[in-house]
């Protein structure tokens, strides 16, 4: 568009969703509150974000908001109305910038924000007078349109003491240089998860778990409750999972209280911005989730700007097996072009009970255990991915008086031989896969027990890295077969994934 750019389409877009619906005001006695009414209707192809502008007044003490929308009848196959919340204070909407004062997404139906105090997923802090924006998301319209009702109430009177946040530390009591299992991915009222953060504090040690990342969706509120919830015992990470119309991301290891916009997709060109503003705090950029079938998750944004992928998410399923093939094939790709590679990382993704915190979670060798360490592990790669606590798992290549081990390099000949070895524990007739770039060269399967120890020799001439599968057995008890086709998946649900040992040729 010559002269216009997408951002003002939605700021128009925006305007013109409020010019053609209404706004009521309802004075109150001694006016101790108002209330302001916006409705409006949206068609399909409305733009992603519709900004509402909202004029609040001098003397607020609390804005309290709720929000309803009609949900015609669609015929099969036809996605019907779906719409999230959010909203920018007098400071603007620009992209990125410093207005945003909270999002819900689809979770609530009513917030409310006051100087003291703010529903879970908004951010405390004045009232401040100005005009302010309600934003809705309308990432599904049905055929009918999307007929919609905001209601705002402010509540008049002296505001109360500033809220306090309370960040966690970036340090535990540690184990010197020493594997440590994590959990990346985890959501609480603060999005869309009905746990609260205690609940999940408690969840993740009763999982065994020595850190986990705090990733609500598209905001940062949850930073602030975390201090008194974490200690020597559980490191926690403030984060985001930053939920964009073209894939999520994780945004691993953000400043305390800093949030990252979610609104583009990847024809904007907006994307690289965001990354490097994670980046520029020491922080991961982590593509979740990839191949996941629900609307606006499939990623789209390649992985130049990747840290590491999210290749098992939760209970093991077909995407999981899609990530893990792309994944795959670009440690190869990567190799042949003497390229960065992508780590790969697991995590639970979970948000309420049943779902098992920490199943899966990364576990990652760090010089100790604080946010910088665990962030540098997982960015080197230096990690593996368990299904549960119990697994247990170590990887070494040894060859020409030297070893190395998950994540390292081992330069020998190239007819040098290497000895692979893998000891496992926690998987009950399991089977173990190791796999080069040429594919699987070695299965093999675990005894009743769950443990053994998995030896095979190798070159650097032969293998340009290693690394490991171990697979629970298939729903009819059979381990599986490698190198083979049929009807059916060749594999039951994985139970432990390595990062590579990579073999350089002298």
């Amino acid at each position: 568009m010559d002269g216009i750019g997408r951002r003002d389409v939605l700021r128009a877009g925006a305007v013109a969703g409020v010019a053609l619906g209404a706004a009521t005001g309802t004075a109150h006695a001694a006016e101790a509150e108002r209330t302001v009414v916006l409705t409006g209707r949206l068609e399909t192809g409305a733009a992603d974000f519709v900004h509402l502008p909202l004029d609040v007044p001098s003397g607020v003490r609390e804005l309290a908001v709720r929000y309803e929308y009609d949900r015609p009848p669609v015929p099969a196959g036809t996605p019907g109305n779906s719409c999230d919340i959010g909203i920018f204070d007098e400071r603007g909407t620009e992209l990125g910038g410093p207005g945003f004062r909270g999002w819900s997404g689809g979770f609530r139906t009513e917030f409310a924000i006051s100087r003291e105090a703010a529903t879970p997923g908004y951010l405390p802090g004045p009232v401040r007078p100005g005009r302010w924006h309600v934003v809705l998301g309308p990432y599904q319209v049905a055929p009918q349109g999307l007929a919609y009702r905001v209601e705002v109430t402010f509540r008049f009177g002296e505001p109360g003491p500033a809220f306090v946040p309370a960040y966690p530390a970036e340090r535990a009591r540690g184990r010197g240089r020493a594997w440590y299992r994590g959990d990346c991915h985890l959501h609480t009222v603060h999005s869309d998860g009905r746990r609260l953060p205690a609940e999940v504090a408690a969840g993740a040690r009763a999982a065994g778990l020595d850190f986990i990342v705090s990733t609500e969706h598209n905001t940062s509120s949850a930073h602030a409750v975390w201090g008194p919830l974490a200690g020597p015992d559980l490191l926690v990470i403030p984060g985001e999972e930053v939920t964009t119309r073209n894939g999520h991301w994780l945004a691993l290891g953000v400043r305390p209280g800093q949030w990252i916009d979610w609104r583009y997709r990847a024809r904007d060109e907006a994307h690289q911005r965001f990354t490097r503003q994670v980046r520029a705090h020491g922080g991961l950029v982590v593509p979740a989730h990839p191949y996941c079938p629900y609307v606006a998750c499939q990623w789209k944004f390649g992985y130049e700007e990747a840290d590491a992928v999210e290749v098992w998410n939760g209970p093991w399923t077909y995407d999981d097996e899609s990530a893990l093939d792309t994944w795959d094939g670009r440690l190869a790709e990567a190799v042949r072009h003497g390229r960065r590679w992508l780590p790969a990382i697991g995590n639970s993704d979970a948000h309420s009970s049943p779902q098992p915190i920490g199943a899966p979670h990364t576990v990652v060798l760090a010089e100790d255990l604080t946010r910088d360490h665990i962030l540098a592990g997982l960015r080197a790669g230096r990690s593996w991915i368990a299904g549960s606590p119990t697994v247990r798992l170590e990887l070494t290549a040894t060859g020409h008086g030297q070893q190395a081990g998950i994540g390292e390099r081992l330069t020998v000949p190239a007819d040098a031989p290497v000895d692979i070895r893998l000891t496992v524990a926690g998987v009950p007739n399991g089977t173990v896969r190791l796999l080069t770039d040429e594919g699987q060269l070695r299965q093999e399967s675990l005894p009743a027990s769950g443990e053994a120890t998995v030896s095979w020799r190798t070159t650097a001439s032969l293998a340009a890295y290693v690394r490991a599968e171990v697979r629970h057995p298939k729903p009819d008890g059979t381990p599986g077969k490698g190198n083979s086709m049929g009807p059916d998946l060749p594999w039951g649900p994985m139970a432990a994934l390595t990062n590579p040992v990579f073999l350089d040729r002298s």
